[in-house]
Parts: C-alpha cells; structure tokens; sequence
C-alpha cells in the first residue's frame, strides 16, 4: 500500500524548470535543423544579377525538397523527386567556389544546345525568350577570339552535358553565369526559390544592422524614421518567385 501511493506520489511530481525548458529547446533545435537540412533554408540576395525578379535586399525562401531528399552533408542526392525545369529560379552551390551559393534561373536542361547570338538566347535551334529577361546595355560584344573575350552577348554554340543545366541572371548585361564559367551539375542544386519573405532597402553595400540603425536614429533625434537608411519593401513581401 506504502509504495503504490510512493509511487503516485513520484509520478505526479513535475520535472525541474530548468529541464523543462531544456527539453523544449533540445526538440525545437532538432526541428529546426531537420527543416533546415531537407525541407526549407533561408537566403538573402546580395546582388542585382536578378533584377527585377530579385533585388538586393530580398530575403527569401527555398525548398529544397523540390530536387529530391539530399544527403545534408554532402548534398549528394538519396532519393529523386524531380529535377530542375527550365525556368526555375534555383540555389545552387558555385562549381568554382564551393563556400558560395548562387541563385540564378535554369534555361538549358541536359543534352540541349545552347547558342546566343548578339544577346538573343537560342535553344536547339530556336529562338528563346523569357519575359523576366532584361538588358540594358546598348552595346552588344562581339564574338569571342581568344580565350580572353568575353562571352557575355555570343556564345558557342555549346550542348550541355548530362546531369547538368546552363543557368542566366535575368539582368542579363549584368550577371556572371553559365556564359562565363560553364554548367551546374545536378548535385550542386540545393532547392528553388518559392517566396520573398522580407526585403529592405539603404544605403548600397552597408549591412542591415547598420542600416536599422540609422534609421533608428533618425527616430530618435528628429522623431521620424529615416527611411533613406532603412526601409521596408512592405509590396514585395509575400511574392511568390516565378
């Protein structure tokens, strides 16, 4: 009878604050790295190589189940779910550098072949042309003589390879891409851009911290937030990436 109420008496009895609380830290940070690692990530665009689709200043996110289930480590894929469509706007790890990420959009898919004529975009002999596409330098570069020139307004033509996408920023006159540095192999993909979550505009090249700040101060002094340091692009949150 003494240890059948001893033991209601210890079951009843509440865990500590401390590991509570801990627990519930423990679970969440488990979640958070599991979403994290195969399901949704975070990126922040740092260049205009977008534009307009993406600014500077745009923080968005990417799924990353959209390519399949990737080893977390080596991004290498476990299990194929689908492969990235002509069109997508995809994060993807730089083949020259792998400490960066890109974010550029897949216009050649495997065995297509790519030629681009004074700026206009060919695939398998036909003329391709995308709305978000844009250019703004009159000049257009002439075709490559040496391995020197530039390949930005002409180029190849050039099959991409097996396992592997030839990839444009929409700022076509201003975007270091696959004209410049060659293909993305599947592995390198880390998901596609869905949503733009939050997006600010300062000062350019100053970080948001400093940023905030400053406008934060002009709260403070004259009562009015300075927005030429900081302001949110409250029309651009919520847009779904296309």
């Amino acid at each position: 009878m003494t240890s059948r109420k001893a033991g209601a008496r210890s079951g009843s009895q509440k865990k500590p604050f401390w590991r509570e609380y801990g627990e519930a830290l423990f679970i969440a940070l488990i979640l958070a790295l599991v979403i994290r690692a195969f399901l949704m990530q975070a990126f922040s665009i740092p260049s205009g190589s977008m534009k307009p689709t993406l600014l500077i200043g745009d923080y968005l996110l990417v799924n990353k189940f959209s390519y399949g289930i990737r080893n977390p480590l080596t991004n290498k894929v476990w299990i194929s779910l689908s492969r990235p469509q002509r069109g997508d706007v995809a994060v993807f790890i730089f083949p020259q550098d792998p400490t960066k990420d890109y974010i550029k959009r897949v216009i050649g898919l495997p065995g297509d072949r790519i030629q681009i004529i004074n700026k206009q975009v060919h695939i398998n002999g036909k003329l391709y042309k995308t709305a978000e596409a844009v250019y703004d330098d009159p000049l257009v570069i002439p075709p490559p003589q040496g391995p020197t020139d530039s390949t930005r307004d002409n180029l190849g033509p050039v099959v991409v390879p097996a396992n592997s996408y030839f990839v444009m920023g929409d700022n076509r006159d201003h975007s270091y891409d696959s004209r410049f540095w060659g293909f993305v192999p599947m592995d390198n993909f880390l998901g596609k851009a869905v949503i733009i979550y939050f997006s600010w505009q300062g000062p350019p090249g100053e970080p948001i911290y400093v940023a905030f700040l400053g406008g934060l101060k002009g709260l403070i002094s004259h009562l009015s937030w300075n927005s030429e340091d900081f302001r949110i692009r409250w029309n651009r949150i919520g847009r779904i990436i296309h």
